[in-house]
This record gives C-alpha cells, structure tokens and sequence, in this order.
C-alpha cells in the first residue's frame, strides 16, 4: 500500500487509462488545478429535467495503485450556469474498480439542463486513502466540543 505520509507532493502519479471516448484525455486546464475535468461520453444530447438525476457514461476507465482513491467532484462553472452538481459529491472510485466512469449528475435548477457529448461534466481528484480499523472500547476520552453536534458551535 502507498504510504502518503511519505508522498512527494511534487511527483506525478501515473494513472492507466483506457479512453472508449472521442474525447481528449482528462487533464489539468491550469498548472495550479486540483482536478482533471473530464467529459460527457454520449451519442446524443442528454436533457436532464429540472429536480431529476441521471449517469453520465465518460468512456473512461482507470486503474490505479492500492492507498489511492480517485474523486468525482462536480465543476463550479456548470454549477453555476446550468444549476448542475454532482449528487454523490465526491463520488469515490476504489482502487480496484475497473468498470467505466460515470457521474451521477443533479439538475437543482428550475428548467431542464442540456449535456453535449464532450462537454466537461466533473472533476477528478486523486487523493491518498488511510485505512482503518476499529477497537470496540466502552468509553471515549472527553473532548473541548463533547457530544455538541450539528450547530453546536455557533453560526457565526
């Protein structure tokens, strides 16, 4: 597993891909960017109606190194011009899956939205993972914030 404790920020990862698409690969649009945009992989228009969801097939597929997850994180420009998100935000591709990419895509705005084969759809994120394990123990240490929950904290 790929200890990003030791990880050089820096280095370049290399992701196997296989492109089913017309598309161009998925890539940085600046030298500061986060996220590869990736596209609409589809034969016609797709007409998502206002309040609904659908899949975004991206003809994309990847493999990647155990200890890293791969997210789907939805773009700010459709966001804010056609109303569109991504519904599972971030979407989580595991390391072992193989199957094609898609983006599960909401429509929060008030009239229907139309996605372009080739149009960019989401963003992907590569990130490294921690595992986990759970120890079952009957008490917690105590903490400054306790048991406050959602709004505990204040608003401001």
């Amino acid at each position: 597993m790929a200890n990003f404790y030791n990880f050089d920020p820096t280095s370049i990862m290399e992701i196997q891909i296989i492109n089913k698409s017309n598309n161009p690969l998925p890539g940085y649009e600046t030298t500061g960017a986060s996220g590869m945009d990736i596209r609409a992989h589809l034969l016609q228009p797709l007409v998502i109606e206002a309040g609904k969801r659908c899949l975004v097939p991206t003809g994309l597929y990847i493999e990647m190194p155990d200890g890293i997850e791969c997210q789907v994180r939805p773009r700010s420009g459709l966001a804010l011009k056609k109303g569109l998100t991504v519904l599972n935000t971030p979407g989580t591709i595991d390391a072992d899956y193989r199957g094609e990419i898609g983006v599960i895509l909401v429509n929060l705005s008030d009239e229907a939205a139309v996605i372009e084969s080739g149009e960019r759809v989401a963003q992907l994120v590569f990130a490294p993972v921690i595992k986990a394990t759970f120890i079952e123990s009957t008490t917690l240490n105590a903490s400054q914030r306790g048991e406050g929950g959602f709004g505990s904290t204040g608003l401001n």
